[in-house]
């Protein structure tokens, strides 16, 4: 039974009044000359004990070295177990160290093959097999090994990945930002409008349809009041157009414009194209056809006086032939989104010493180059 004092200081409070009044008893006793007096050996003791008490309860949990634990264990073993409350720690893990250490005498070196002696061509394989394809497991690389005549264990495989620091095939990793995007881009069209003001201040819509993966532009049809039915028919007309090639489209990104209606994504969804609606207020989100808009104004209606629908409707059909057919694109790692469909004879190696002739296109607005025939 633990009196007020002893409760409000703890365990700890306990130690120290114990030794406190052990040390006075003590001192008192040997002044009466009835027992032993105090000495340094048991004054060091007393001040040990306190200064361990210190440090408990400054530090909630303290860390031993592997040499430590060790010691403590071997320790634990010569003293009785109702007295190891002096340890820091419980028994349970004075136990647990102790088993550790037993563990330890009976484990021996491996004495397989060294590893250090493998071909450095065959870790090579590995690593490389691993990091370019993040998909596959210890079992599939050693498939792939084989094919190509090399004989690894799965267990082989996992050291050399370990040791390169490549985890399992789940873990390893994933595809890249510019990877993931690429492979959404294949069957990706994105489609928008943008207005020209002509001559007679009349504003005319022109909307249009981006191909992601080539780049291609298609012109979809030119009006002053686009409806709702309007751009519904434009979209059969496309859809018309493109015939069987409409199949490689799996998504249309589109804004949220109230003009294009419910009948619009109909359209696109019967021939299997999801439609797709960007955020409101984020024009980031449709980059590609918004970058397209900025490379007809800079490069053609910037530099052209518009005078009706008809006119436009020529001079966006002459710059969609140039821009689809000849003009190099950086994304494209500078080819045109459909080489050789205009006639032009592209010649990329620089062995051709025949001149080289300008073509102009739209009154020499734009100007394409070839070699002479």
């Amino acid at each position: 039974m633990l009196w007020p004092g002893q409760m409000r200081f703890g365990r700890l409070g306990v130690v120290v009044v114990h030794t406190i009044a052990l040390m006075i008893v003590r001192q008192v006793l040997g002044v009466l000359g009835c027992g032993p007096s105090l000495n340094a050996d048991a004054v060091e003791i007393a001040v040990l004990r306190h200064q361990v008490a210190v440090l408990h309860r400054q530090v909630v949990r303290p860390r031993y070295t592997p040499a430590d634990r060790m010691v403590l264990a071997a320790l634990a073993k010569l003293l009785p177990r109702e007295r190891w409350a002096v340890f820091l720690v419980t028994p349970a893990t004075l136990l647990r160290w102790h088993r550790e250490l037993i563990v330890r005498r009976w484990t021996y070196r491996p004495t397989g093959r060294d590893r250090r002696d493998l071909d450095e061509k065959i870790v090579a394989l590995v690593v490389r097999l691993a990091r370019e394809d993040l998909r596959w497991g210890y079992l599939r690389i050693v498939g792939e090994c084989r094919n190509v005549g090399v004989r690894v264990s799965a267990t082989l495989v996992r050291w050399i990945l370990r040791r390169h620091g490549l985890g399992p095939a789940p873990r390893r990793g994933g595809p890249t930002w510019t990877q993931f995007l690429r492979s959404q881009a294949s069957g990706l069209p994105a489609t928008d409008f943008f207005t020209v003001e002509i001559i007679g201040l009349t504003r005319l819509y022109v909307l249009f349809v981006v191909e992601v993966p080539r780049r291609t532009v298609h012109l979809v049809g030119i009006t002053t009041h686009p409806t709702g039915i309007w751009v519904a028919q434009q979209a059969r007309n496309l859809l018309m157009d493109l015939d069987e090639q409409a199949h490689r489209l799996r998504y249309l990104i589109r804004d949220r414009d109230a003009k294009f209606t419910a009948t619009f994504d109909a359209a696109f969804m019967a021939s299997g194209i999801d439609v797709v609606k960007i955020p409101p207020r984020a024009p980031r989100a449709n980059a590609y056809a918004e970058r397209w808009v900025r490379t007809v104004r800079a490069e053609c209606l910037d530099w052209t006086l518009v005078w009706n629908e008809r006119q436009l409707h020529r001079v966006l059909t002459e710059y969609l032939r140039h821009c689809n057919n000849v003009r190099p694109h950086r994304s494209l790692d500078l080819q045109p989104p459909r080489p050789g469909a205009s006639g032009l004879t592209l010649v990329r190696s620089g062995t051709d010493e025949s001149p080289v002739q300008r073509v102009d296109v739209w009154g020499g607005l734009i100007h394409e180059y070839r070699r002479a025939a």
